[in-house]
């Protein structure tokens, strides 16, 4: 599995640590590039006024996060273009279609950026510009890989020319109208030509051999070379196709069902996903995506390893339609754990109503990898925002308890992995207290926990949710509640929100995660207030409103005959909100 992200900032820790692989994959791959002008990636990155350019990377990962590729991708913002540096893959066995996953997300970021097109540099493969024969091959190989996405070699000017008469090989000048242009007319090519030359080789070439290259464009508009690899005509037509960005992602645990407790009186059942899903499928502002699988350590970072084996290994065991409900309980972990699998339910468990059975963990399980795949389309840039419908819920989950239907909390396993690249903050506005994340990070600086629920004297979970509990250690001051009373106007709601919203702003969050709850909606048998489509609406329209990639999890809600209508609402908020332009540095 490879996920492609941005690095805006090059001097976080993490970062760090990819920009010194970088520059050792392009130090074996393109060998006759200077140290000093390695050396100069991170200044590049910073110090546009320098370079006169804005210089962007890209990273290829792993699941174990090692880098196997990357692009470098300059903008020419005055003449509004993008010139690809360096695009290279780490030695050895790459994954496939690696090349082309970089260079398609090279077109995507230009694309967003408005950019008249995409210029790179090609060693010919023209045995009379290469006069290395051993070369030729790889030569054809690179330019029929592009060419494939519609870029070819401009002709009939001097580009090819060395700077040096015992040169060999100089290299074309490669042009991708990112599908709606295949020329340039000849004033802009000249402009553009020059600039290249000038802000990336100034060093090099002396301004006689700028000037002849620029003066040598005369075809207007400027001549591409006909397609010599590919079978297809490229035409040059404006493409019809509506950016995904512009979408919200759509992630559905399409296995909650086999996590039906059919006991009178449980709410948390299949029917809320659906009811939820059928309302979304009607705005046409979401673009579903694919679930991938995750390994078990990316819960193991958030969850007790010994929680984890225990709540695998009991649901295994238990046959299948029954359901074991915890009713024994120590004080707090402080006695040793049972034998009997049953019994020992109560040891990591917090009330009696959240049952295990043969599908929970398989259910909560693949909750998880819902999160996780929608968590690593946002750090690739891949969506400004995206939405995980799943139950059970999670984010009454603890480190080492359950409780409260949930079992693995997807929004503080999503919030720890996105933590590694920048800050997070998690709002919770469900209606009952986010526990989970706030006994998770209660000790952290890097994720901002905020919760606005009913007060912990009159709802769930009682123990946890107090205004006083702020964090402790690095965490303190990093942990907001808002508890608020049993009845209360949306007009107080809102002005709290947006104290909460002003926190996550102040935090200067590179990432927000809302753990959705629709659970304050009219008529919730779980909650106490009446809210309504109006005030879902305005809700998503505040979130929105901040403009930093979000991901939304799916947490309470369970008056199904308003519960889709309600989400309907807050994202049509949310969407119109935020879809402009977004924070994402």
């Amino acid at each position: 599995m490879i996920r492609i992200r941005r690095i805006s900032n090059p001097y976080l820790e993490v970062n760090i640590r990819k920009l010194e692989k970088v520059k050792e994959i392009i130090k074996v791959q393109i060998p006759l590039l200077s140290s000093k002008k390695i050396d100069e990636i991170e200044l590049q990155m910073v110090d546009t006024l320098k370079y006169n350019y804005q210089t962007i990377l890209f990273i290829a990962e792993d699941i174990d996060e090692s880098v196997k590729g990357l692009a470098i991708l300059l903008h020419m913002p005055d003449l509004q273009y993008c010139y690809l540096d360096y695009l290279a893959v780490a030695p050895g066995k790459a994954p496939s279609g690696l090349g082309g996953a970089l260079y398609g997300r090279v077109r995507e970021e230009a694309e967003a950026l408005e950019a008249f097109g995409v210029f790179f540099e090609c060693l010919p493969d023209d045995p009379e510009l290469c006069l290395d024969k051993g070369l030729i091959l790889q030569n054809q190989k690179r330019l029929a890989f592009y060419e494939r996405f519609g870029a070819r070699p401009i002709v009939n000017t001097l580009y090819e020319s060395t700077v040096n008469e015992d040169e060999d090989s100089p290299p074309y000048l490669v042009f991708d109208g990112l599908g709606i242009r295949n020329s340039i007319p000849k004033q802009r090519a000249r402009e553009i030509v020059e600039s290249i030359l000038v802000r990336k080789y100034a060093d090099y070439c002396p301004e006689s051999y700028i000037e002849k290259v620029v003066n040598s464009i005369q075809d207007d508009p400027v001549t591409m070379r006909p397609p010599r690899y590919t079978r297809t005509k490229i035409n040059s037509i404006v493409k019809e196709h509506q950016n995904k960005k512009d979408k919200i992602l759509l992630i559905v645990n399409d296995k909650h069902f086999i996590h039906h407790i059919r006991e009178r009186g449980y709410v948390e059942s299949p029917v809320r996903v659906e009811s939820i899903r059928k309302e979304l499928d009607k705005t046409g502002m979401f673009r579903y995506g694919d679930v991938s699988e995750y390994p078990e350590k990316l819960i193991l970072s958030v969850h007790d390893k010994n929680y984890f084996n225990y709540f695998k290994k009991v649901c295994e065991n238990l046959p299948k339609g029954k359901s074991v409900y915890p009713y024994v309980f120590p004080l707090r972990n402080s006695a040793k754990a049972p034998k009997e699998l049953a019994v020992r339910a109560g040891y990591y468990c917090f009330d009696t109503f959240t049952p295990l059975n043969k599908n929970a963990f398989l259910a909560a399980r693949w909750g998880v990898n819902c999160t996780l795949t929608a968590t690593d389309e946002l750090i690739a840039s891949n969506y400004r925002a995206a939405y995980v419908l799943t139950r059970p819920p999670g984010h009454h989950a603890e480190k080492s308890v359950f409780g409260g239907f949930c079992y693995f909390n997807n929004c503080a396993i999503a919030a720890n992995r996105l933590s590694k690249i920048g800050k997070v903050a998690i709002l919770d506005i469900d209606y009952h207290h986010g526990n989970g994340q706030q006994q998770i990070f209660y000790k952290r600086n890097d994720v901002l926990t905020i919760s606005i629920h009913g007060h912990p004297s009159i709802a769930y979970p009682y123990f946890s949710g107090f205004a006083k509990e702020k964090g402790e250690d690095l965490g303190l001051g990093f942990n907001t509640n808002f508890p608020l009373p049993e009845k209360i106007t949306y007009e107080t709601y809102s002005t709290i929100l947006n104290k909460a919203l002003k926190l996550i702003l102040n935090f200067k969050a590179d990432y927000l995660i809302v753990a959705l709850g629709l659970d304050t909606a009219k008529g919730d048998p779980t909650g106490t207030w009446d809210f309504t489509f109006e005030n879902f609406l305005t809700t998503g329209k505040l979130i929105g409103s901040l403009k930093i990639p979000t991901l939304i999890v799916q947490e309470g809600g369970y008056r199904n005959q308003s519960l889709g209508s309600n989400a309907r609402a807050f994202f049509n908020g949310f969407y119109h909100s935020n879809s402009n332009k977004v924070k994402t540095e």
